[in-house]
């Protein structure tokens, strides 16, 4: 299992909720990252603006290309498709308000923890990153702990 995470709007994050999370779509410039997965891999949701971890996907498929509209948005490139593709379903979904606050645990991952909160934009330039299995790890238990038992 690789664990990866996945850069992208609180709203794109909200528009694959709406769709129970059976995809995960990537830009153009992710094709190798994304044809790179296996099923089995997780990806954490890095939300850009609101600076939190949205949740956990585990990937179900293959990455295949698909340049139909599913409602995901660039604010940096209005227009950029999403064509790569990979089936998903949900690991850890916390409801909205529930997410992880990444800010107040810069110093818990290795990915995060020399830049500090301050930094933290440099840890996420870009679509997609692997990282490391102790920072999925701890992402998973604090996600987890989002949710009511």
């Amino acid at each position: 299992m690789q664990p990866w995470i996945a850069v992208g709007s609180a709203d794109n994050f909200e528009h694959l909720r709406e769709r129970g999370f059976d995809v995960c779509a990537f830009k153009a410039s992710r094709r190798k990252q994304s044809g790179s997965m296996q099923p089995g891999d997780r990806i954490v949701f890095y939300l850009t603006g609101v600076v939190q971890f949205g949740g956990i996907v585990e990937v179900t498929g293959e990455m295949f290309e698909d340049t139909s509209d599913i409602g995901l948005r660039s604010a940096g490139k209005p227009g950029e498709d999403y064509p790569f593709r990979i089936a998903t379903k949900p690991v850890v979904i916390p409801e909205p308000g529930e997410y992880i606050e990444v800010r107040e645990i810069t110093d818990l991952l290795d990915k995060t923890r020399k830049l500090g909160p301050k930094k933290l934009g440099m840890a996420f330039r870009g679509n997609l990153h692997r990282i490391s299995d102790a920072d999925y790890r701890q992402i998973e238990e604090l996600l987890q702990e989002q949710i009511p038992a």
